[in-house]
């Protein structure tokens, strides 16, 4: 490769999911590169495939280089705050932090790999922008669509909506950008502040106003609908938001990105993955649309306007047309209020009390419960509940408020010939499905599956979850010593007939959280006494793209079944469960640090002895 001529340095970043679509960008650009050049295409990612690497840098040239970059060493330290929405990646930021990886470059360019390019890119970077932070390119959305105009103007605070950019082409002017501390104070921004239409790009906006070279349309001309577009003219086209050629038909210059696709090895791929795309993806896809603009409506009316009065009116229709009216923001309240009491329960180191307060428990009297299902009406009752429980799990399932992106150690569940007890740690009230699944998804589908849980699930709830708790195969514990006899004996039989009961033995449910707590005795204790293992499941958690009804995002859960964990005969009970219980911690810490790549640490304060404050 010749090296001696003017470098034109660009960046990409992406996963997987997008390198068929990089295939066809890359090939624009070679395509109408210039001799003239030494083009140097990195592409920065943390989940791309070997053969994928190897089958995108075939396509390299004598004045064209790409390379691949993997950056999990750098953002593994603050991927968890990095929030994403609908089809957006963690890698769209990776942009933010060029100035600082790459030091040896004043400027350089960054391309999303939904793009197609009619010209030499060269052009687009020896354009001169002078001290200006980035040069870029006027976001079309906010041109012809009202909420995005309101919200770029009102909530980012850019003094017009032409000043509102679009971050997928952007010539960076990195020395300025680190004399700027762009990468600080981006962090800093990240603590205080969430932007949840355009991600990135608002950060971007936000920090850069002021210090931007706006450059032709022409460089960044999405299939919008605007008139009197000369497409001779035309010089890189963005198929933004759900305007994708390779999901639907009738896409403006989606003839462009065809006659790319055609000249790469991705082709056919690129083929299948229209011809598999349904209306329902697309119909999805549309209302993610419609969600985007009614979202960056919503937020704008979050905020003042001094050029306009406000009224409530305004706020009103907007929330009735999210369909949310003032649970949105009451919701998410209830919910930091809860991680507030968390946070205090942790310092305190209080981890079994519940953070969420719920009414005096009605106490459980002996002979209420049938726990082994004797009468002939606790069968139908079961029957009826267990059908009706596996209708909602599908339909949380399909309504995705129930997210299950991987379920690992199957085989340990698989290679049991006796009855165990299954520990999970408890974080939601739907985290119970999560486990039943991957029960079902064992070769023990057949088995009863049974669930220790609160006297107060039992005997306090109303309606149709009060119905599954009473009779889903559940296990009240109680506060009646008599009650818990029968409880006991109820466990027994259970297990000796070699069926499955879960348990928590961390025993108060936290919300959303991520660590394991100190454990009870129970769970052990009971798998001692009737000669079974204890099965130790941990479910992990992401962000998904995702906003529930609470304002916060649906996680997505990562089960992970281990190994059994066997009574030793040498042991006594009371032996066995304390060794029982310090396996089955460290089991849950090592998967959480594995996973999460941080050290298990609690915020717990030690509290002064009286020898010690003396």
């Amino acid at each position: 490769m010749d090296t001696n001529k003017q470098e034109i340095p660009v960046f990409f970043a992406l996963n997987d999911k997008y390198i068929p679509f990089l295939a066809v960008t890359l090939r624009s650009i070679i395509d109408n590169s210039s001799e003239n050049y030494f083009y140097n295409l990195r592409i920065l990612y943390t989940d791309i495939s070997k053969e994928n690497i190897n089958r995108i840098s075939k396509l390299a040239t004598n004045n064209v280089k790409i390379e691949f970059v993997n950056l999990n060493y750098y953002i593994d330290r603050i991927k968890d705050k990095l929030y994403t929405r609908d089809y957006y990646s963690k890698d769209t930021y990776f942009r933010l932090f060029l100035p600082n990886l790459y030091p040896e470059y004043d400027k350089v360019l960054y391309l999303d790999c939904d793009i197609v390019v009619l010209d030499d890119i060269a052009k687009l970077y020896n354009t001169n922008i002078k001290n200006a932070l980035v040069g870029a390119i006027t976001e079309e959305t906010a041109i012809y669509t009202q909420e995005v105009k309101n919200y770029a103007e009102r909530v980012i605070g850019v003094s017009d909506s032409k000043h509102y950019f679009n971050a997928g082409v952007l010539l960076m002017n990195l020395k300025e950008l680190r004399e700027f501390g762009l990468q600080e104070k981006f962090l800093y921004l990240l603590e205080k502040t969430i932007y949840s239409v355009a991600q990135d790009q608002d950060y971007l906006n936000r920090m850069c106003k002021g210090r931007v070279k706006y450059i032709s349309q022409m460089w960044n001309k999405s299939p919008a609908p605007i008139k009197n577009v000369n497409i001779n003219k035309v010089k890189l086209i963005h198929y933004t938001l759900a305007r994708k050629p390779w999901l639907k038909d009738a896409v403006l210059y989606s003839e462009y990105f065809w006659k790319y696709a055609k000249r790469t090895d991705f082709y056919e791929e690129i083929l299948e993955i229209k011809k598999n795309y349904t209306q329902e993806q697309l119909k999805e896809d549309e209302e993610k649309t419609k969600k985007l603009f009614e979202l960056a409506e919503f937020e704008t009316q979050c905020v003042g306007y001094d050029k306009k009065p406000r009224r409530y009116s305004n706020i009103k229709n907007t929330l009735l047309s999210l369909r949310k009216k003032n649970t949105l923001i009451k919701q998410s309240e209830d919910r930091l209020a809860i991680l507030d009491e968390i946070a205090r329960l942790e310092k305190e180191g209080r981890f079994d009390v519940d953070p969420e307060k719920d009414p005096p428990t009605i106490p459980i009297m002996p002979g209420e419960v049938d726990y082994l299902n004797e009468k002939l009406t606790s069968k139908l009752n079961t029957m009826v509940a267990n059908t009706l429980g596996l209708v909602f799990l599908k339909d949380i399932l399909r309504k995705n408020q129930l997210l299950i992106k991987e379920i690992n150690g199957l085989e340990n569940l698989d290679n049991l010939i006796t009855g165990a007890i299954i520990t999970s740690n408890h974080f939601n009230p739907f985290e119970v499905f999560a486990v039943e699944v991957a029960f079902r998804s064992s070769n023990k589908k057949k088995k009863t599956f049974y669930k220790v849980i609160r006297e107060g699930n039992y005997t306090n709830y109303p309606g149709f979850y009060g119905y599954l708790f009473r009779n889903s195969n559940t296990l009240p514990l109680a506060a009646s010593p008599k009650a818990m006899e029968e409880f006991v004996k109820a466990v027994e039989k259970i297990l000796a007939d070699k069926e499955y009961i879960l348990m928590y033995p961390e025993q108060s449910l936290w919300w959303n959280y991520k660590k394991p707590r100190p454990l009870k005795n129970g769970a052990f204790k009971l798998a001692s006494r009737n000669n079974v293992p204890i099965v130790p499941m941990f479910i992990t958690m992401k962000n998904s793209d995702i906003i529930g009804d609470d304002g916060f995002p649906i996680l997505e859960y990562y089960i992970n079944i281990n190994k059994p964990i066997y009574p030793d005969e040498n042991l006594s009970v009371k032996e066995n469960t304390e060794m029982m219980k310090q396996k089955n911690y460290e089991i849950w810490k090592n998967i959480y640090e594995n996973f999460y790549n941080i050290p298990l640490e609690y915020t717990t304060v030690k509290k002064e002895s009286k020898e010690e404050q003396n």
